[in-house]
């Protein structure tokens, strides 16, 4: 008489139930559903602000050497504010100003550019916003700008390095 041969065990583990395999795939599929989604948000900015995720600050910490002191009756506070450029869509968000005149900008033209340095000046009841863009197609643009009060405006100039040109800008601010 022979002995019955004995089955080896399987090294693959099987699901216990039948679609036990269903829901771990369909589990993956919405983590990774998520993941990317939240990636997305973040690249383009999206996080609230009052969140726990840090919010990088894209100025400079330079010092303006030739800022000019602005009385404490004026301040910087109306250059705070979402500007957009309705030529391009480009937005410079002026997040905070401090009382030397750093300011705190954002860049988007629709994704964050860098901001390499960005500050205020006035003079009397002039304020002007001096902001340079340092990424790869803008190495060294600027944006020099002054608040126009009665139209809520910022005009002036964008000096775009790559081309070595000028050109009129205006940004109205954003409700």
């Amino acid at each position: 008489m022979s002995k019955p041969k004995r089955r080896k065990p399987s090294s693959r583990h099987r699901p216990a139930t039948p679609g036990a395999r269903r829901v771990a795939v369909l589990t993956v599929t919405v983590v990774l559903a998520v993941g990317i989604c939240a990636a997305v948000i973040l690249l383009r900015g999206g996080a609230r602000r009052g969140t726990s995720a840090p919010r990088p600050s894209l100025a400079s910490a330079e010092a303006p050497s030739a800022a000019i002191a602005v009385p404490a009756t004026v301040g910087f506070r109306p250059l705070r504010g979402r500007w957009l450029r309705p030529d391009g869509g480009y937005i410079l968000d002026l997040r905070d100003v401090d009382a030397s005149g750093k300011i705190e900008a954002v860049y988007l033209n629709p994704r964050p550019i860098h901001v390499a340095r960005a500050e205020a000046t006035g003079d009397g009841a002039t304020l002007q916003v001096f902001v340079e863009l340092r990424a790869p197609g803008y190495p060294g643009s600027t944006y020099t700008l002054r608040y126009e009060p009665q139209r809520d405006q910022l005009e002036g100039s964008y000096f775009q390095a790559a081309l070595q040109q000028r050109f009129a800008v205006v940004f109205v601010r954003m409700k």
